[in-house]
């Protein structure tokens, strides 16, 4: 492929050898150059972490077709950076992250890995989008992710994205209906730890919350992905209250 293409790095949270990043990687490279640059092992829900206390090591690996890249002990975030300051040829045009098996809409993008590495990829400067299945079967059709990533990827590298915003790409299992931009839903978790004891008789408690949708609006993401269409969020790193600060600066200088 010639030099001048599109060089497109991609990673994840599932880790190296997911079936979500083999199929991102395969669209990806009907763009450009593709490098694979993620996680050794599964990281999902670890939010932007990075690894402050320990090496990384990255590991040069075939990832699926002639795609090459490099498996990395560390989070998402931490691939990201590492790709950027160490590990690729040249800048990117593009960061890609997916395809994650399990939605991020509503509240999940807070918590997730896939999202964060395509944040950190805003954060360094490059436009960058997260694709996830609502599907957390790692043998999801995911057709429907493939075509909803292939025409965003093509959306932004014609026409680029806000500094600061990243894409948040989530759809349903199974073939594209459509897509549709959407709101992050107001949605939680209602956090339930139950508690249990080892067979020494050691108490330990194991996460069994249960999640709720306070969100109606008719463009919140998941309202549009159980209407089966995938969702386009465009996120932002920044989360200043805009509004309230303005108002505290009235009330102050009045």
């Amino acid at each position: 492929m010639p030099k001048n293409t599109p060089y497109i790095l991609v990673s994840n949270d599932d880790g190296f050898f997911s079936k979500g990043i083999q199929a991102l990687a395969r669209v990806a490279a009907e763009f450009g150059r593709v490098v694979v640059v993620a996680p050794d092992r599964e990281q999902s829900a670890v939010g932007h972490a990075v690894t402050i206390h320990d090496p990384l090591r990255a590991n040069r690996i075939k990832v699926v077709d002639d795609i090459e890249g490099f498996s990395v002990t560390g989070t998402p975030a931490d691939c990201v950076k590492l790709a950027h300051d160490q590990l690729l040829e040249e800048k990117p045009d593009l960061v890609l992250s997916g395809i994650n098996h399990g939605s991020n809409a509503g509240i999940n993008l807070l918590y997730s890995g896939t999202v964060s590495a395509a944040t950190e990829g805003t954060v360094l400067g490059y436009p960058s989008i997260a694709v996830s299945c609502t599907d957390y079967n790692s043998d999801a059709d995911l057709s429907g992710c493939m075509a909803a990533a292939r025409l965003m990827i093509s959306h932004v590298l014609k026409k680029g994205l806000p500094k600061g915003v990243t894409l948040n790409i989530n759809a349903p299992s199974g073939p594209f209906k459509g897509l549709k931009w959407s709101k992050m839903a107001d949605s939680r978790y209602v956090e339930e730890y139950e508690g249990r004891k080892d067979p020494l008789e050691r108490p330990y408690y194991w996460l069994t919350g249960k999640f709720e949708l306070l969100d109606t609006s008719p463009d919140a993401d998941i309202q549009l992905l159980n209407q089966g269409y995938a969702a386009v969020t465009p996120i932002q790193y920044d989360l200043t209250d805009y509004g309230l600060l303005n108002e505290m600066k009235k009330s102050l200088e009045s």
